[in-house]
């Protein structure tokens, strides 16, 4: 039997994205809608009934289809607005996480180049010197 291929490990805060996404109705149902309306599909359905409505149906200077139209631009401008919303909470979140990642390890590595640093100048000091008179004593 052979196992499915392992998935990538995720950046912890993508992980939290993707589950707060996923737990929202809202939020998914605007990720389909922008899924959709950034497609080429969404170009060419639109070309098609305009182009259709343009030529059947009005033959007035298109009152109906510029307020339909006006409406779309409308409603498509505000799901690019909560997609740049989300995005700019998403880097914002994925920052934080890795300046406070960027920061522990600053301070584990200085740390233990402090450690380092003892212990070269603890053994500089005994090769220079010799061994002590009460005997070998633990480096630390």
């Amino acid at each position: 039997m052979v196992a499915p291929p392992k998935s990538p490990p995720q950046h912890p805060v993508v992980v939290a994205h993707l589950g707060d996404r996923a737990a929202s109705l809202q939020l998914r149902v605007a990720d389909k809608i922008t899924a959709f309306a950034g497609s080429m599909n969404f170009v060419y359905i639109h070309a098609i009934v305009f182009s259709m409505w343009m030529l059947v149906l009005e033959k007035s200077p298109w009152p109906t289809l510029t307020l339909i139209v006006s409406l779309e631009a409308i409603f498509l401008s505000t799901f690019v607005m909560i997609g740049q919303n989300r995005q700019s909470a998403f880097t914002q979140a994925k920052a934080d996480h890795d300046f406070v990642e960027s920061e522990l390890e600053l301070k584990t590595n200085t740390e233990l180049t402090r450690q380092i640093h003892a212990l070269t100048t603890e053994l500089h000091h005994r090769m220079l010197n010799g061994p002590t008179s009460g005997g070998d004593v633990a480096l630390g």
